[in-house]
């Protein structure tokens, strides 16, 4: 095993090198809140793509589809997990320029929420998507506190605390640009050390015949193609990954930040294309975990990955995986804490008169909380999957309600509330966590699958069917007036050819 103070003191210095850097980069870039939150037409392809690749492996790559081969459904499993990965980055390349073209001076989808909807589902909308993107950033935190824990001994709470407070020290400071620089720093880190750190760790296997022998061995039905529990666990996946990231506000961020529509639209597949081989690279450490013998018991799988790393590597060699780990967390965790304050940002003088001073200071001290918070439930331990699962379920019963209004003039907002509500209701029902809380024995069993599917059926079949039942004609371009800029200028943002 790493000695703790020698990886702790590793990365340490990896993530204060970061915070420096971060904050470097913003010193003299921030005159407004615009300029904190949005970084608008500011961003060409290479930079929007990086920042796209970093934003979106995070340390779930490491954790996530590791234990959905492990426990869920083996290679089909995996490769579902890729498909939702890559096919919620791709709908922004459709869905960006539409968000760009009705609402060019937009920050979040909130505000779009509340210009399209009224009160009651921007209020609803509000609570979701911070409750989804809060418990992404506790699921990073949990991860990685776990995986240093299993490679160092490092107590939970100090590698949550220390990610928590050196990331928020140059997100608070720096905003948006400060995110988006280090990512682009970050993924030309991350993608050649995940890459080796796959490769090697096969070779000190034996190679892929011997982890194929391995697995074959154990668990033969993980590497059976088209399981029905595979294919179960991939088509519930794919609902849950999509909803839940049509509801990210890092990518309703990056929407406006993308220089024009084609860069947006080239960044978008560039990035959905690039993410699959990472996630079947790393998710296939969990069916080896298996052949190993190492997954004795259920909270094993979220480390599969690290499990394997650890028995197979020299120290040196876990060291490196171990700041690959990190790295991936602050990829992440910038993102959303900048997410998270956009949207507290944009939403405070609905209900506040504060200045453009006051909204900088109100998004950095949101992000202070936020952090803290996720600090906190970071070092619990809990189930990585299961806590990303429960936010992609809040997202998956309300994407489709909420996107509706981008397309159709009749949805209205009781439809859309309705619709979002019935469907949160009937995946909370059957979702299997959800039982031991819920006195809901009486209802079929509980399963991911009739939860996800559930919720994001019945809401999309309600927000059609109260869009034609009532008449309530919106004009859609009511979008782009209602909806201005932050710093009350009459400056209109240039979209590209697409707007």
């Amino acid at each position: 095993m790493v000695r703790t103070i020698v990886l702790f003191g590793l990365l340490t210095v990896v993530l204060v090198a970061f915070t420096a850097f971060g904050a470097w980069f913003a010193r003299g870039r921030i005159e407004t809140v615009e300029d904190y939150i949005t970084a608008r037409n500011s961003t060409d392809g290479g930079a929007l793509t990086a920042t796209l690749v970093a934003s979106s492996m995070g340390a779930w790559i490491l954790f996530s589809p590791a234990e959905a081969g492990a426990a869920f459904g083996g290679v089909t499993a995996v490769a579902g997990y890729a498909a939702g990965s890559a096919l919620a980055l791709a709908a922004f390349a459709a869905l960006g320029p539409r968000i760009r073209g009705l609402i060019p001076d937009g920050h979040s989808l909130t505000e779009y929420a509340y210009a399209r909807y009224g009160t009651a589902m921007y209020g609803y909308v509000l609570a979701v998507s911070i409750a989804y993107m809060f418990v992404f950033l506790a699921a990073e935190f949990t991860g990685i506190a776990g995986a240093l824990s299993l490679l160092a001994g490092v107590p939970g709470w100090q590698t949550a605390t220390v990610v928590g407070v050196t990331v928020l020290a140059y997100t608070g400071y720096g905003g948006l640009r400060a995110s988006m620089v280090t990512d682009t720093v970050q993924t030309v880190l991350i993608l050649p050390l995940l890459i080796v750190s796959v490769v090697v760790t096969l070779l000190s296997l034996g190679g892929t015949d011997a982890a194929h022998a391995a697995i074959v061995d154990a668990s033969p039905e993980l590497l059976a193609v088209g399981t029905p529990a595979g294919v179960e666990f991939g088509v519930y996946v794919v609902v849950a990954v999509v909803g839940a990231e049509m509801l990210n506000q890092a990518w309703w961020q990056r929407v406006y930040a993308a220089r024009d529509g084609r860069t947006l639209r080239r960044s978008f597949l560039v990035a959905a294309v690039a993410v699959v081989p990472m996630v079947l690279l790393a998710g296939v450490f969990g069916p080896v975990a298996v052949g190993l013998g190492l997954v004795e018991g259920p909270g094993d799988a979220s480390v599969a990955f690290f499990l394997v790393v650890n028995e197979v590597l020299p120290d040196t060699a876990v060291a490196v995986v171990a700041v690959l780990a990190t790295l991936l967390v602050i990829s992440s965790a910038d993102t959303l804490f900048n997410a998270i304050a956009s949207i507290v940002t944009v939403d405070l003088p609905r209900v506040f008169d504060v200045s453009d001073a006051g909204l900088t200071a109100a998004a950095r001290g949101v992000t202070v909380v936020v952090a803290a918070a996720a600090t906190v439930i970071g070092a619990q331990g809990y189930s990585v999957l299961t806590l990303f699962l429960l936010a992609d379920l809040l997202a998956a019963a309300t994407f489709i309600p909420l996107l509706h209004g981008l397309y159709s003039s009749r949805a209205w907002s009781g439809g859309a509330l309705l619709a979002s509500g019935a469907g949160l209701v009937v995946g909370i029902a059957f979702f299997p966590p959800a039982r031991g809380v819920l006195p809901l024995s009486a209802l079929p069993a509980a399963a991911y699958f009739n939860a996800f599917l559930g919720a994001a059926a019945v809401s999309t079949g309600l927000a059609v069917l109260t869009a034609r039942l009532v008449d309530r004609p919106y004009d859609l371009n009511r979008l782009s007036r209602d909806i201005r800029r932050l710093d009350d200028t009459d400056v209109s943002a240039d979209g590209g050819s697409d707007r």
